[in-house]
């Protein structure tokens, strides 16, 4: 972890302001809410990188999406491809089919293909997109104010597909 996160700091992510502060934070503040729902390691890195490429939500990006073997070379080629797809994700588009919709379909921001994930992918895709958003939410009650309506019908949506742990986080945080 210390080494991935010196990394983290060396690929500039200290530079960037984010909602609460620093973006280096809030991405360790994501991995070790992972870390304390006991995720495998491998989102838990994924967690600590995840806006790499920057996502739909906070355009800032550490590295171009065509560096993937960068970052993958220092958290994992698993974690590359579980932060990959959190930034590559049209979240108007892929949201919303989520916990509906059995098998969703997945479009790629950045190359505009639609495609279908495994399912372990789309787990790996929603725990993390509740940590990501919780992380925020703990922090700002302006956020929940103004989102935790939005992200509560979303996250009960897709409760099927999260832990036990991100589940009673959603309803201790937003419910």
């Amino acid at each position: 972890m210390d080494e991935k996160f010196k990394q983290l700091s060396e690929l500039g992510a200290a530079d960037f302001a984010h909602i609460n502060g620093s973006l280096i934070d809030h991405l360790k503040g994501t991995r070790d809410l992972l870390s304390s729902w006991s995720a495998p390691p491998v989102l838990q890195d994924a967690g600590l990188y995840h806006a790499a490429y920057g996502t739909a939500g906070f355009e800032e990006r550490m590295v171009a999406a065509n560096q993937r073997e960068k970052i993958a070379q220092i958290i994992g080629p698993q974690a590359e491809e579980i932060v990959y797809l959190y930034c590559a994700c049209d979240r108007d588009y892929f949201w919303p089919q989520l916990g509906l919709i059995e098998h969703p379909k997945f479009r790629n921001r950045f190359t505009l293909e639609t495609y279908q994930l495994k399912l372990q992918a789309v787990k790996d895709f929603c725990e993390l997109t509740v940590a990501n958003e919780l992380e925020i939410a703990m922090a700002s009650p302006d956020f929940v104010t103004q989102y935790g309506s939005v992200l509560l019908k979303l996250f009960t949506q897709m409760a099927p597909l999260l832990s036990p742990s991100a589940n009673r986080a959603v309803t201790r945080v937003l419910g």
